[in-house]
């Protein structure tokens, strides 16, 4: 079954399945945006880059397509992107 989320007002867009796992595949228009997570991820960027303000951190990162960061469950992280980005989340990992 795949499942399509939205979020900020359709600015962020993926679609859900199930493999070995949870995982979404999906779109960040231009923005800032902060996510919570309830499970461990692994994000992967596909196509373009990304700024990620991780939990803990001081600074902004900076990520681009090939590569990828962990967030722990139950937190939440930001990110920037300037123009479109596709990714690859990983739910549980």
């Amino acid at each position: 079954m795949i499942a399509l989320n939205e979020y900020f007002d359709g600015e962020v867009k993926s679609l859900a399945y199930e493999n070995s796992g949870k995982s979404t595949v999906g779109v960040i228009n231009p923005g800032t945006y902060e996510f919570g997570t309830s499970t461990h991820e692994v994000m992967s960027i596909i196509e373009g880059e990304m700024q990620v303000l991780l939990p803990q951190a001081d600074s902004w990162k900076n990520f681009q397509a090939g590569e990828q960061f962990e967030v722990d469950a139950n937190t939440s992280f930001k990110v920037q992107v300037a123009a479109p980005v596709a990714y690859h989340c990983k739910y549980g990992a």
